[in-house]
């Protein structure tokens, strides 16, 4: 499982260099291969181990496949999306079409989702967790979850 949030650097390359804190859990459990894509309109990066993409794929691809969000979601993943590997320094390649429109240069923040990494520009970062705290209506629904 993935938690916090590290500090990293995207090289002049374009490549994310993982943090040490959570990479002897991506190579132990989910191996070097990963799915880098965008649901934000390429406001952020989200990079899934291929087992749990896989898992992702699966279950958009059961029926009823004519659902519109489905259809959505599978633009907006394969538009901003690419298999990486994870090379031999811990780095992978964010997709060039990605790197701009996600500010994805110099520092950046790498969170760790319980399953998924997601890649801020700092300020970015700042402005959406700023914008988008919890409401009522929003504890309202961890609380139904149990959370």
């Amino acid at each position: 499982m993935l938690y916090g949030n590290y500090s990293a650097t995207v090289d002049p390359k374009g490549r994310l260099k993982l943090p040490a804190a959570i990479r002897p859990d991506l190579d132990q459990t989910h191996g070097p291969d990963f799915f880098v894509t965008s649901l934000d309109d390429g406001q952020s990066v989200r990079i899934y181990p291929m087992p749990v993409w896989k898992k992702i794929v699966d279950r958009i691809a059961e029926p009823p496949t004519f659902v519109p969000a489905k259809k959505k979601f599978l633009d907006q993943s394969t538009y901003w999306g690419q298999v990486v590997r994870i090379d031999g320094q811990g780095r992978l390649l964010i997709p060039s079409k990605l790197r701009d429109p996600a500010a994805m240069r110099g520092e950046v923040s790498v969170l760790g989702q319980v399953d998924k990494i997601v890649v801020w520009n700092e300020e970015r970062l700042r402005e959406h967790v700023k914008t988008s705290s919890l409401n009522d209506q929003d504890w309202e629904s961890l609380s139904n979850l149990g959370i």
